[in-house]
């Protein structure tokens, strides 16, 4: 969702629609265009068109446009100090990176703070300029149907805002490795019905109160269709930004990630014909006195389930996990090298930083 690429020729028919609409409309001579005018709206719905006014111009200016050496995104302004706060995935790898106001302007440079995978949230911070800061909304308090825009840079497109509404809470949503990116497992993601499109990875989930309650990531993708399903698309919570991006400031890094891990290194299954997946996640390491270690697993183990959950790669595992916390148990049914099986409850650790 970071990249935008092969804008080109969508703009270029867009542009050509609106011009043969205009002149269509044109046909009949000024009179009876003004005729077919459609009335402005009044009472309620003035009220509701004043207030996206008012929303998209308080958080317009605090969401920016991200270019890197491998492609385009989205960020919000977290601070006053010019920290920016996007998705790991729009800047994974990147060995330049600028930041341009959604009101434009000369870019800005940027460095990269730090990152975390996991949740797919990344800092960078700005050198010079003045950028005004967005306020962070509390996402626990967020119910669904409540009116929200997303504002980003979806196509290149600078300063774009697409509304809709929240439309399911406290999804499990993983995304796929991505170049430098190795994917990601969020937990309790907003799921919108606001378009989000290639390019507003990192931009801004925005309630009508002018608060950020999620930061857009990923759009669902229709197998059938072979591209995004329209209407489902998922953002970071921000609660969950307000708790990593201050440790990224601070440190580099994640000290406190708050998710659960069984204390091993795991890789996917890879079977002879080539493909991934399908028969369980092979144990590649073990960290000495982790809940994995304790439990008896061993390197060479092949989970094949996690609480009755089939984990057929790392991602299902992950997404496991992702709902559970450290100090919880987690029941893990293994296969040993000999063909035996066995479940076993691992106590989670804490997953660590990237």
């Amino acid at each position: 969702m970071g990249w935008s690429r092969n804008i080109g020729m969508g703009i270029g028919m867009a542009v050509t629609l609106a011009g043969v609409l205009a002149l269509g409309g044109c046909s009949d001579g000024d009179a009876g265009a003004a005729r077919r005018q459609p009335p402005m709206p009044s009472g309620g719905a003035a009220q509701l068109e004043g207030q996206y006014e008012k929303v998209v111009g308080a958080v317009l200016p605090s969401v920016v446009k991200i270019e890197t050496d491998q492609g385009e995104g989205s960020g919000v302004v977290f601070d006053g100090d010019g920290h920016v706060v996007t998705n790991a995935h729009v800047v994974a790898g990147a060995k330049k990176v600028q930041v341009t106001a959604a009101s434009g302007g000369a870019p800005l440079k940027a460095t990269q703070v730090g990152s975390f995978a996991a949740d797919d949230l990344a800092v960078v911070k700005v050198a010079g300029g003045t950028l005004r800061p967005a306020a962070f909304g509390d996402s626990a308090k967020i119910e669904v149907g409540r009116i929200v825009l997303a504002m980003g840079n979806p196509l290149g497109l600078a300063g774009s805002v697409t509304n809709g509404i929240v439309s399911a809470l406290n999804r499990t949503v993983s995304t796929k490795q991505e170049g430098d990116f190795p994917g990601s497992t969020i937990a309790d993601a907003v799921q919108t019905s606001a378009a989000i499109n290639p390019g507003n990875s990192g931009g801004a989930l925005v309630g009508l109160d002018g608060q950020v309650i999620g930061i857009p990531t990923a759009a669902a993708s229709d197998p059938q269709m072979g591209g995004a399903a329209v209407g489902i698309g998922f953002a970071t919570p921000s609660n969950t930004v307000k708790r990593i991006v201050p440790q990224l400031i601070r440190d580099g890094r994640v000290t406190d990630s708050g998710r659960a891990a069984i204390g091993a290194t795991v890789r996917t299954i890879v079977d002879p014909s080539g493909g991934e997946g399908g028969g369980g996640v092979a144990v590649v390491e073990v960290a000495p006195g982790g809940g994995a270690a304790t439990a008896g697993i061993r390197p060479g183990d092949v989970i094949l389930s996690a609480n009755g959950t089939p984990t057929p790669d790392q991602t299902a595992l992950s997404a496991v996990l992702a709902a559970l916390k450290p100090g919880g148990t987690v029941k893990l049914e293994i296969q040993r090298p000999d063909g035996s099986k066995q479940t076993l409850d691992v106590t989670l650790g804490e997953l660590p930083a990237d």
